[in-house]
């Protein structure tokens, strides 16, 4: 009787783990772009999800509901974003961010919409500079580069 609740056991937890690791390993298999690289690889992008990169566009943050409409930028490349949920408390206009979300479903080259359900705020080496309180694992003179 031990033997089959030692051997159900290891089962539990041995499904247990491979369905963490499967979580994990989906989470960190998402593509990740530059505004500019996403427009262009539309197509081959089609409606996965994947992450993209550019800095909120001044005047563009619109909050309506429980949604934010913004514009991001990359290498001259524009890219509509309607994100889904409260933005961080970082987030503000002419920051780097980090979105996951798939292109939009009228989405087109010409006029590129993301839908976002998450916002990662990026912090550069001025927000740094100015804020080292906030960003601990980061050195401001620069050390954690000259040590990488």
């Amino acid at each position: 009787m031990s033997r089959a609740r030692t051997t159900v056991s290891i089962g539990f937890i041995l499904a247990a783990l491979g369905f963490l690791l499967f979580k994990g390993l989906g989470s960190a298999t998402l593509y990740f772009r530059e505004a500019d690289e996403a427009v262009k690889q539309m197509d081959s992008l089609g409606s996965r999800r994947f992450r993209v990169e550019g800095v909120v566009v001044d005047g563009t943050v619109k909050e309506t509901g429980d949604a934010v409409t913004f514009v991001i930028e990359q290498n001259a490349q524009q890219i509509t974003v309607t994100h889904r949920g409260s933005p961080p408390e970082l987030f503000q206009p002419n920051i780097p961010v980090v979105l996951e979300g798939r292109f939009g479903a009228d989405a087109t080259k010409a006029r590129p919409t993301f839908a976002s359900d998450r916002i990662m705020v990026k912090h550069t080496n001025q927000y740094r500079q100015k804020n080292p309180d906030r960003v601990k694992d980061y050195p401001v003179d620069g050390s954690a580069a000259k040590a990488a």
